[in-house]
């Protein structure tokens, strides 16, 4: 397959273009940090690409996807893994912040997808996005009001591009706590955090049972994308949930 995998540069889009080149696909590796995308294209194999973009920019996704089709021929597939998780109390958080997050975790989601769409249409392929439990499986954790509403968002997205172009198969991919790999691969979704803030809140996450400890393993992740992305053009999964087992 011939997959472009969008915030490769680390976290657990990194494990899923490396894991997807690694077993063979065609992968693009797209983010802003080129640097990072080098080394994780290397990792990944020598048939990975990797291409700067920044998902805020409806000129960059254009020109990132150029590249992409002229290196590959082609795309069969896309996986959204970009994410913006800010820590701040919703009183306090400002425009800027507000922006940062709808910008990068709904609205670059959907500049991508438009910019993939005529490739995606030609292969009948498959668009996945990761998205959270907290999109609305749950609580709303204090203090991560934003991330929730951006993946809330997100998750209309998903279904309003699928309303309107049956042809893709567009799957919304909800993942509860997940590390993700090792080194650039660990999740960074904590990084820019308020220490101090955390510190506060995170006792009452733990009381009110938001933050159970348990992280799920990458490679179940990896396993569900390995179901998804495969699909033609006759089947398709609109929804997947994967998320640790909890003990009660």
């Amino acid at each position: 397959m011939r997959v472009v995998v969008v915030g490769a540069s680390s976290g657990l889009g990194r494990c899923i273009a490396v894991h997807l080149g690694q077993k063979g696909d065609r992968v693009a590796l797209l983010a802003r940090r080129k640097d990072r995308l080098e080394a994780a294209a290397k990792e990944a194999g020598p048939g990975a690409v990797p291409i700067a973009c920044d998902v805020r920019s409806t000129d960059s996704c254009r020109t990132a996807i150029d590249e992409v089709v002229g290196a590959l021929g082609g795309i069969d597939a896309l996986v959204f893994a970009t994410g913006v998780g800010t820590l701040g109390r919703i009183e306090e958080l400002d425009v800027d912040t507000w922006r940062q997050t709808l910008d990068t975790n709904v609205i670059g989601a959907s500049l991508i997808t438009t910019a993939a769409l005529p490739h995606l249409k030609v292969t009948s392929g498959v668009a996945a996005y990761l998205s959270s439990v907290q999109a609305g499986h749950g609580p709303v954790w204090p203090g991560l009001s934003s991330y929730a509403v951006s993946k809330a968002a997100l998750d209309r997205l998903v279904d309003a591009w699928r309303a309107e172009h049956p042809s893709v198969g567009f799957t919304r991919v909800t993942v509860g706590e997940c590390g993700g790999g090792e080194g650039d691969a660990q999740s960074g979704f904590t990084t820019g955090w308020d220490a101090d803030l955390a510190g506060e809140l995170a006792p009452g996450w733990i009381t009110k049972g938001l933050m159970s400890g348990l992280l799920m393993d990458v490679q179940d992740l990896l396993r569900v994308l390995d179901a998804v992305l495969p699909l033609g053009a006759n089947a398709s999964i609109p929804s997947v949930t994967v998320m640790p087992r909890h003990q009660t």
